[in-house]
């Protein structure tokens, strides 16, 4: 009924699952925990339909079997009672195909065995939510979604981040870093430190304005403002950089391939929280500076070479405006290519209605929820987040251009203006034509 995390396999538990359970038989730094596996999944759901919509209501509704219930009150008490994180492992989830990034559910901060029981019935759930039943289309290659659930300890994260192995003998690896906890970095709601490590050990970066962090406090989330001394500060030190790349290098030997990595440091120990192969290149890398010489993010920061100097400066030619058509705005690369379509700005769920295919989504970031508007879209342009966030990971899967980290972009982009999207380059250009 329950299956300790080191004991795991795809077949039983789902990828992300059976990725950890891997690297936890191997030694390798993972929280330890449970899962709650696809025969647990198909008891509950036996009975409830082909609906989607009479599925998803019918978990919710239905009680959990008291068996699994007692199972994950053992299975807790085992662990010492800690509060845990309760993650979604689907068959098909976190394969090379497709990462399903942020499709299903997550919950963090999760304590006591009524609370993972509740949090183990909504990860059954998302497997039919229309945004995880839109991207499974008609291509799933499983005759029945299912769903395994991932609980393990919950790590208070002082940094944590995403890192991307190489992916030939000459690559790099790229790591983004941020303050707190995970979601910030994947969800793309702070624009991340971006490392790359060379072979050689050799490290080089940029340090960014890291506004927020998110944090636990208790049983719930918190996000806080970042001290302004801290926010420039780099979230990691050349070393942990080093070694983040190396362990990231034996988590690729044991996993069979390139690897994107979510991690986790705490009391100075790291912890790897996910392992998934890699699903669509990156776009090339721009220019970087090692970080050691980035006491500022001043000069780092996407879109810090077309702000305008203060009127009157000595010596310095003064730029059009932002915004102005026929003038690129510069970001981070997200995903190679080039659009260009209509500019629709979209903050928030109120204003998706309003996307119609071939448009260029503007917005500050993306999370899940807004998965299915990449589907549709044309390109992604962002006001925070890295190349290694949700969004740039499902803008490359879609093959669509994605520029992030754009600070003001809601603002400063016309809502129905025309605009060019180069996620190769990292630009944003306003087209006269649509001026």
């Amino acid at each position: 009924m329950i299956v300790p995390l080191g004991e795991a396999a795809a077949a039983t538990c789902g990828g992300k699952a059976g990725a950890l359970g891997t690297l936890l038989r191997a030694g390798l730094p993972v929280p330890d925990g449970f899962v709650v596996p696809f025969a647990a999944y198909r008891a509950a759901v036996r009975g409830l339909g082909r609906d989607p919509d009479e599925i998803r209501r019918g978990i919710m509704a239905c009680p959990v079997q008291e068996a699994v219930a007692e199972a994950v009150g053992h299975a807790l008490g085992a662990l010492g009672g800690p509060p845990v994180a309760v993650r979604s492992s689907a068959a098909g989830e976190d394969t090379g195909q497709a990462s399903a990034a942020g499709q299903h559910e997550s919950f963090l901060a999760v304590h006591g065995t009524g609370a993972v029981v509740t949090a183990v019935r909504a990860c059954w759930a998302s497997l039919y939510a229309p945004r995880a039943v839109g991207n499974r289309g008609d291509a799933s290659p499983y005759d029945e979604p299912m769903m395994a659930v991932l609980v393990q300890r919950h790590v208070d994260a002082e940094a944590s981040g995403v890192m991307f192995t190489p992916a030939s003998p000459d690559d790099v690896t790229r790591i983004e870093a941020s303050w707190g906890l995970g979601p910030s970095v994947v969800g793309g709601t702070v624009t991340p430190d971006a490392y790359r490590v060379a072979g050689d050990g050799t490290v080089a970066g940029t340090v960014a304005d890291k506004r927020t962090r998110l944090d636990r406090h208790g049983t719930r989330l918190v996000t806080r403002e970042v001290p302004t001394g801290s926010r420039s500060r780099p979230a990691i030190d050349d070393a942990t950089a080093a070694d983040l790349a190396g362990l990231g290098e034996e988590i690729a030997a044991l996993l069979g391939g390139p690897q994107d990595i979510e991690w986790a440091i705490a009391g100075g120990r790291t912890w790897i929280l996910q392992a998934r192969p890699i699903t669509a290149a990156l776009p090339p890398e721009a220019a970087v500076t090692p970080a050691a010489a980035l006491p500022s993010p001043a000069a780092g920061t996407p879109g810090a070479a077309l702000q305008s100097p203060a009127a009157g400066t000595p010596g310095v030619a003064l730029r059009p405006p932002a915004g102005t058509p026929g003038v690129a705005l510069a970001g981070t690369p997200g995903s190679r290519g080039s659009a260009t379509g209509t500019a629709r700005i979209v903050r928030g769920p109120g204003d998706f209605a309003r996307v119609r295919p071939g448009d260029i989504l503007v917005c500050p970031f993306t999370d899940p929820a807004w998965t299915p508007l990449l589907r549709i879209a044309a390109g992604v342009v962002t006001e925070t987040g890295g190349v290694l966030s949700h969004a740039a990971i499902v803008a490359r899967e879609h093959a669509i251009p994605a520029v992030l980290g754009i600070p003001d972009a809601t603002r400063t982009l016309r809502d129905d203006a025309l605009i060019t999207v180069d996620g190769t380059n990292g630009t944003v250009t306003p087209t006269p034509d649509g001026s």
